[in-house]
């Protein structure tokens, strides 16, 4: 039941076991052990790769760098992810998302390049400029002030 089609959707909660609502279900989810978790979270970040990869086949070549088309699949993807470790109680992030998200990158955007290009701090000898230069005008202004003030009429 929870590898069905809703895999991605974390907050419809499965509908019953099939057994009466006063028996207990097959495996309480309190008792899973952690290789049990473990194994039922590596199963279904295999279904949300696959489901990525599915949703990324409509997406052109042309297409891959532009952030509009895959934010959605990403997205899913990264709460996909998110969502089944949270349900499961298995922390996030973990290695095996890194994994996926990792995967997702290597396979899909390492041809992105930035259309921009990159900031960086300038050189330190005019970055010191630039800090030192208004600091150094700080006691010049305080002295105009006080200088102008001096002549003891109002000021309008």
């Amino acid at each position: 039941a929870l590898l069905g089609t809703g895999l991605c959707h974390v907050g419809a909660e499965a509908e019953g076991f099939g057994q009466d609502a006063r028996t207990s279900p097959p495996v309480a989810l309190f008792n899973w052990t952690a290789q049990l978790v473990e194994e039922t979270y590596t199963n279904i970040t295999q279904k949300c790769w696959e489901f990525f990869v599915d949703l990324m086949r409509n997406v052109t070549v042309s297409e891959l760098c532009e952030w509009k088309v895959i934010s959605r699949p990403y997205s899913l993807l990264q709460a996909c992810l998110e969502d089944w470790a949270d349900h499961l109680h298995y922390g996030y992030p973990n290695a095996l998302a890194e994994q996926y998200i990792f995967q997702s990158h290597h396979r899909y955007f390492h041809n992105c390049t930035l259309e921009h290009q990159a900031l960086f701090d300038p050189p330190e000898d005019v970055l010191l400029a630039m800090i030192i230069a208004p600091i150094c005008l700080i006691p010049f202004l305080v002295t105009l002030v006080i200088w102008r003030s001096k002549d003891g009429k109002a000021q309008p």
